[in-house]
């Protein structure tokens, strides 16, 4: 049985909008600091946040009359943000990723897998004025939203947990980080409260406030844990102040 996904986004003019802001974001971040794990991470996530963004505008502005691989393309790309939030706490925490994070890109990847290599993943789509419209294969809807909700409930519990006892930068950037991943389960937990049915559409409501996560890594994770290029201050300096 097909269950319907509500992505509730904005119109096409919009979705171009928020991914030039989220690949623009992305360049920049690889711009203006030194390269690391964190600096990977945190353009990795805007990289797969605008990749979600373009396939919608694919799909619902016009340029495609086919959509299922751009649909495709794009739950792949919004399945690796918990993975990748779950990495980039450990890396701010200065926790090495153990097999928790291991088991977040493991499960991960197999939602990759499955929406990139079966074509009847995403069976159906239709856009509307606002928003469009996905179907997924049997009970794959709800069984992503609970890797969805597990991971990223995982991250922001480790996240906050870990917050407390580190120095005040890495403390601002992990609850910045907290903030970013809670725009996406807060408006989306609320919908599925009041309409359970929505529960089939993990990256429904969350698409169209995933520019805030991109804002939250840009202006306040980065600043705090990232290290410009060209600057001679060490992160024990840094530690220190």
């Amino acid at each position: 049985m097909k269950k319907p996904m509500h992505l509730y986004c904005f119109s096409p003019p919009v979705m171009l909008a928020t991914f030039l802001i989220e690949i623009s974001f992305a360049a920049y971040v690889l711009w203006r600091y030194k390269m690391s794990t964190m600096t990977r991470l945190v353009a990795s996530i805007l990289v797969f946040l605008a990749l979600f963004q373009a396939t919608e505008y694919a799909i619902c502005g016009g340029s495609l009359s086919g959509g299922n691989l751009a649909a495709r393309i794009g739950f792949a790309s919004i399945t690796m943000l918990p993975p990748l939030g779950l990495h980039l706490a450990h890396a701010i925490a200065n926790k090495k990723p153990g097999k928790l994070v291991w088991a977040a890109y493991g499960t991960g990847a197999s939602f990759v897998g499955f929406f990139l290599l079966t074509s009847a993943s995403i069976p159906a789509h239709a856009c509307y004025d606002n928003y469009a419209v996905f179907s997924t294969l049997g009970n794959s809807g709800d069984v992503f939203g609970l890797f969805y909700y597990g991971w990223m409930a995982v991250a922001i519990g480790l996240a906050l947990q870990w917050a407390a006892s580190l120095p005040l930068h890495r403390k601002r950037a992990l609850y910045a980080l907290v903030v970013g991943y809670a725009a996406f389960i807060i408006p989306t937990a609320t919908v599925n409260i009041l309409d359970p049915s929505t529960l089939a559409g993990i990256p429904s409501i969350m698409c169209g406030f995933a520019v805030l996560l991109a804002f939250m890594l840009v202006l306040k994770v980065s600043p705090e844990v990232l290290q410009p290029h060209g600057s001679t201050r060490t992160l024990h300096s840094k530690l220190r102040s």
